[in-house]
């Protein structure tokens, strides 16, 4: 059987429902969203769920900033339907020169158009802020985080940032596309049908066919298999990475506090015999110095007592498989890196409280930008590479994608999310310098 679709979008994760949504919006409503698995399910909500606007370069302010105008859009059409937060994320460092290189950047991040840098104490007050940075002394900290550690010598607070339900959201996407005439199709795609080099269709698993002129890829851990099958290589790599989700019983971190990261390397203390233990189980990860970006911030509403955490100390390139690989150790060694900056945790070092842990892949470029746009056969798009940043990303990269499709005005990022942008040798060379991509 042959059915027809003006765009069919492979995967319907948060990317690709909303591209769906987005080409709603661009008024195409024969759109075929097609998943073998219930949508959102699979990474859309295995992360912090948060977005901010502060990165290190033009492009990914630039993507950040729409994405965090359309979800204000969205949450004025919804009436909030994804607990939108604006709490934003606080960068703290217990060391002075960090704190500078913090300042620094924070001054090249203004610069690229993500609001003012207001320093503390200073001529304007600390206050409730809605974009750009306050960076804070050591006492302005205390006064206004007092459960951060004393040994911590001043933070960097990013204003526009925050959280939301990526399930939620998602939802109301979807939701919101089937209104208009989208069709979610629980199937798999297992081929792309050419016609020389245009796409004409995809083949589904129950032996049928939707003949189209434009496919999209969003396909998340799986995207690089995927755009195989139209013949397109994708330049992606997947890192595992997990989430733990504590019930926070002794009420230690507030239930207004924003996104908490710290900022410094730092060691676990174990003990001897803990060590031993550690050694002997080939955890040898453990004993030395620990990455950056230690985090985590409160989950649920003003009565909820959890919150999750994330610390991203594995750095495993895999294939990716479900399950996932499993570490048992995970909880008691985050909520070790989490007491460093926040001393009041310390009484679950004794006990660890509930917990539950969950996770999924970052599927990035080396260079932690994301593919949006056309590439390979005439009619083949691609919403990949969206790596730890994909629930934040989603609604900007799917405007993008369908703005590409319909022929709309395209914004002054949009180059620097192809595909193509691996045919410049100034872009290849470029990417030798950039250390810092904005990964937490």
């Amino acid at each position: 059987m042959t059915d027809t679709a003006e765009v069919v979008v492979i995967g319907a994760g948060i990317a690709g429902v909303s591209t769906a949504y987005q080409l709603t919006q661009q008024g195409l409503t024969d759109v075929a969203l097609i998943d073998p698995r219930p949508p959102l399910s699979l990474t859309s909500d295995k992360s912090t769920e948060c977005y901010r606007n502060w990165w290190p370069n033009r492009p990914m302010v630039g993507l950040m900033q729409r994405s965090i105008d359309l979800l204000e859009q969205m949450t004025e059409e919804s009436g909030n339907a994804f607990g939108l937060s604006r709490h934003g994320y606080l960068f703290v460092t217990a060391s002075d020169e960090r704190l500078q290189a913090m300042r620094r950047q924070a001054a090249v991040t203004s610069g690229l158009g993500a609001g003012d840098v207001r320093e503390h104490p200073g001529a304007l007050p600390y206050g409730e802020a809605e974009d750009g940075v306050d960076i804070l002394d050591a006492n302005t900290l205390q006064r206004h985080h007092p459960y951060m550690t004393d040994e911590a010598v001043g933070a960097v607070h990013v204003r526009r940032a925050g959280w939301f339900s990526a399930q939620q959201l998602g939802s109301w996407m979807l939701q919101r596309s089937r209104d208009v005439g989208a069709n979610l199709l629980k199937n798999e795609v297992v081929g792309i049908e050419l016609d020389g080099d245009r796409v004409r269709g995809v083949r589904l698993d129950d032996g049928s066919t939707i003949a189209t002129s434009s496919v999209v890829m969003a396909a998340g851990p799986m995207s690089k298999a995927v755009a195989t099958m139209a013949g397109v290589e994708l330049p992606l790599f997947s890192e595992l990475h997990l989430k733990v989700a504590y019930r926070d019983h002794l009420g230690v971190i507030p239930r207004d506090a924003g996104m908490i990261i710290w900022s410094d390397p730092q060691r676990i203390t174990w003990s001897e015999e803990e060590r031993e233990g550690l050694a002997e189980l080939g955890r040898d990860d453990l004993l030395g110095e620990m990455p950056v970006f230690c985090h985590g911030r409160p989950e649920g509403g003003a009565d909820s007592p959890y919150f999750v955490a994330l610390w991203e100390y594995h750095r495993e390139i895999l294939e990716p498989t479900w399950p996932l690989p499993d570490d048992p150790l995970y909880p008691e060694v985050v909520m070790r890196g989490l007491t460093t900056m926040i001393p009041g945790l310390s009484p679950y070092l004794e006990g660890l409280p509930e917990s539950s842990v969950d996770g999924g892949y970052y599927t990035k470029t080396r260079e932690n930008r994301p593919l949006v746009g056309p590439c390979g056969p005439e009619g083949f798009h691609v919403v990949a590479g969206l790596s730890g940043f994909g629930v934040m990303a989603s609604p900007a990269s799917g405007d993008l994608a369908a703005r590409h499709i319909v022929g709309a005005d395209l914004p002054e990022y949009a180059d620097a999310f192809r595909l193509s942008r691996y045919d410049d040798p100034d872009y290849l060379t470029s990417l030798s310098a950039e250390v810092d991509t904005g990964q937490l």
